[in-house]
């Protein structure tokens, strides 16, 4: 009988989503050791409207075949999934991989960009490309200080709270990295896109929209 369940790649995911999606470096994995503990993506079908879709569930490690393939036994309990039983035997590869507890000595885009931004719909949810950016001085220990919009917006489109979020800078940069070149400048720095698509440095900064 064929399990209801199936491993997510992790490693495709963390391809298509580099700057949100978190995956142990090759370095981290490659220092994997039986006994240490690995999170994995255990994806469903169901047809309750409530289910997630996929347990996000560690697996403790048992067997090292090569630093790609592993056997390890399911550690948590499933919620959903009925086939499956904590301490049920697992093997997996490393694209399965996207959680270690053990350092991970190379840093991520994800860890990089999680600080926040303030950022309007029309680039976040509507598709338009970022066309200002500027850098106040942050609001809290994770606000990155950048405010980013696609530049046509209007005092009441701004006035609105519906129309700006709170977001991961790496949320943005899923949408339009354009800009990561830039986000490593001081506060007090502002760039309008030409007609070109270039970023041009400006002189004084905008009213600030959060």
């Amino acid at each position: 009988m064929d399990n209801s369940w199936r491993l997510g790649d992790a490693q495709a995911l963390a391809d298509h989503y580099p700057y949100t999606f978190y995956k142990p470096s090759p370095e981290a994995i490659a220092r994997l050791r039986i006994g240490d503990l690995a999170k994995l993506i255990f994806e469903f079908d169901s047809d309750d409207p409530q289910a997630p879709g996929a347990e996000r569930m560690w697996v403790l490690i048992t067997d090292i075949h090569d630093n790609h393939r592993f056997s390890g036994s399911l550690e948590n309990i499933p919620l959903y999934i009925k086939d499956l039983r904590a301490h049920d035997p697992v093997r997996f590869e490393a694209r399965h991989i996207m959680g270690v507890q053990i350092p991970d000595p190379v840093s991520s885009l994800a860890d990089k960009y999680l600080p926040r931004c303030f950022v309007t719909r029309k680039v976040l949810r509507d598709g338009e490309p970022v066309g200002l950016l500027y850098r106040e001085t942050p609001e809290s220990e994770d606000d990155s200080g950048w405010r980013i919009l696609a530049g046509n917006e209007d005092p009441a489109y701004l006035d609105d709270p519906d129309n700006t979020a709170y977001v991961s800078l790496g949320a943005v940069l899923t949408e339009d990295d354009s800009i990561i070149g830039l986000l490593d400048r001081e506060v007090g720095a502002e760039f309008v896109r030409d007609g070109n698509g270039a970023f041009i440095e400006q002189s004084e900064p905008p009213v600030s929209t959060a």
